[in-house]
């Protein structure tokens, strides 16, 4: 396998199984729902998938093999990261969150209440899990960093022997 196919399947791998495990504690293990900023970290790792996809799909018929898709796929994993290092910042108080919670609301005044209570209220400073001290968000922010550079040096490598 040449480091530009480990690098594509990597760009697939790594959101999947990310978004597969936050939504694995959400509705399967621990019933952990996702705060704002939790969502920002999903969102950045679903605008992943798409540029991975088309990677493995049509990389090899384009003139780069795919290396510019991969390499959307990689920042979009680092820019989920980046989103994690600040969301564990605001868990940790070491950084300033966001003051405002969104919903989407629509329908009569008492839909929109009824909406509004039966969805779970969690606050982006407090940490709902964590391993070894470190949160989903430290842990996403890790992987994703790491998973991010790793892709772009595949990327960048050589086929040996060429």
């Amino acid at each position: 396998m040449t480091p530009l196919a480990k690098a594509k399947a990597l760009a697939l791998i790594v959101p999947l199984a990310l978004v597969g495990g936050a939504y694995g504690f959400q509705y399967v293990w621990d019933d952990l729902w996702p705060c704002e900023m939790c969502w920002w970290q999903r969102y950045a790792h679903f605008a992943a998938l798409p540029f991975a996809l088309a990677a493995l799909a049509i990389g090899s018929k384009l003139p780069d093999r795919g290396r510019l898709l991969v390499w959307l796929a990689a920042l979009a994993i680092f820019v989920s990261g980046a989103i994690g290092v600040w969301h564990a910042g605001v868990e940790l108080k070491l950084l300033p969150g966001i003051t405002q919670c969104t919903a989407s609301l629509g329908g009569s005044a008492t839909d929109m209440l009824n909406d509004v209570f039966s969805r779970p209220l969690v606050r982006c400073d407090d940490v709902q899990w964590s391993w070894l001290g470190i949160s989903m968000a430290g842990w996403n922010a890790i992987l994703s960093i790491l998973a991010a550079l790793a892709i772009l040096w595949l990327s960048l490598r050589k086929k040996k022997g060429a």
